[in-house]
């Protein structure tokens, strides 16, 4: 299904400010919020569409991804998450006074709840990526090794021994909450703050789990498949949701990101799409043209044709042959710098040859040098170069 663009879902122009950004997704996520429509599965399609659109734009790196490359550009970015997620990573748009939100006056429920599950969502790993230029050339599918905090497997992340190892909080009475009543000569005013004595749960653990000492989570490895579209770069990233650490007993995971790292090739460098590498070339070869074979990123030998006449410096274009475009088939093009070699040493036999090719007007440099001066330069030309 063809996504429809960022801009547009939060009806603003390309070139929206933050303000503006986060003024214009407040109102439309008020309107479109579950708890304000419920059981309307279109309004919570929109409110998800809403967030996934607000979660790139407001972010400047994957909002200038967005802008160079589309979708394919921030792939995976928020179109997994739950209601849940969304509350939690986009609460703090809608802040009110007191830590809390504006959900919470309009449509109050469990913003506890899901205050508690922020709380401990586990934190956002960050790996860089090798790829050579061969692998951004074509895209690659990888296996990556994570070493993260996993669920611990014994108490189901629950930290505790069985579902009797818990008890009321006393601080809080089971609230979560602690409220403080403060009187001024304007009236009474009530503050209420997460409970820090059970993080806002409204229970504690009496008996907790031996594996992971009532934490929810262990150390741990897993294996995680990503695929790297063909045209990726140096710097940009792949965010994997829900990959990163996971959260204290029950709370969400974080998100992988995946950093882009180019290896350098012993052959070709990048520029954008293109690729260039470097070519010497005999001097005979320049000046009677001739073909030659290159290499190529995917191990295929094309055959090149050197004109005669090429100078050194020279550039070849081999379309076709560079990397893959980011977002469509394109492909770049193989740029050639033509080198012409000049040795260093050269016998009897080819310095006389040398310099009685030095006696023809089509040695001399006739763009430099004219007349009388042409003469003198011709004589000393190879000389000069030769001895």
């Amino acid at each position: 299904m063809t996504k429809r663009d960022y801009y547009e879902i939060l009806n603003v122009s390309k070139n929206a400010s933050a303000d503006e950004l986060k003024s214009s997704y407040r109102k439309l996520a008020m309107k479109y919020h579950p708890d304000k429509n419920p059981g309307d599965q279109e309004s919570e399609a929109k409110f998800k569409e809403l967030a996934e659109a607000y979660e790139v734009l407001s972010d400047t790196n994957k909002r200038s991804m967005y802008d160079r490359f589309g979708h394919q550009g921030v792939s995976g970015a928020g179109g997994s998450r739950d209601i849940n997620d969304i509350f939690s990573n986009f609460g703090d748009i809608f802040g009110g006074f007191g830590g809390g939100s504006i959900f919470d006056d309009f449509f109050g429920g469990n913003t506890g709840r899901r205050r508690q599950e922020s709380n401990r969502r586990g934190t956002d790993l960050r790996i860089n990526l090798k790829l050579t230029l061969d692998e951004i050339a074509e895209g690659v599918e990888k296996e990556i090794k994570v070493k993260k905090l996993k669920k611990c497997g014994k108490c189901d992340g629950s930290g505790a021994k069985g579902h009797n190892a818990f008890e009321s909080c006393r601080n809080c009475s089971g609230t979560g909450e602690i409220r403080h009543v403060s009187r001024s000569m304007f009236g009474q005013f009530i503050n209420v703050t997460e409970c820090t004595h059970c993080s806002g749960e409204g229970r504690v653990i009496k008996d907790k789990c031996d594996e992971c000492h009532g934490e929810g989570v262990v150390k741990g490895e897993s294996k995680i498949k990503v695929s790297v579209p063909a045209g990726v770069s140096e710097g940009q990233y792949i965010p994997l949701r829900g990959q990163g650490n996971s959260g204290r007993r029950g709370g969400g995971s974080g998100d992988l990101f995946l950093y882009i790292e180019e290896e350098k090739h012993k052959i070709f460098h990048r520029e954008e799409n293109d690729i260039y590498m470097e070519l010497d070339v005999s001097i005979a070869d320049a000046i009677l043209g001739t073909e030659t074979i290159v290499p190529t990123l995917n191990d295929e030998e094309v055959k090149l044709t050197i004109d005669p006449g090429t100078q050194s410096g020279t550039l070849l274009r081999m379309k076709g042959k560079g990397i893959r475009h980011l977002e469509d088939h394109r492909r770049g093009d193989q740029i050639v710098k033509v080198n012409v070699f000049i040795p260093s040493k050269i016998s009897h036999k080819e310095k006389e040859l040398l310099e009685e090719l030095s006696g023809s007007e089509n040695f001399v440099p006739k763009s430099q040098v004219h007349g009388k001066k042409a003469e003198k330069a011709h004589k000393g030309f190879f000389k000069s170069v030769f001895g």
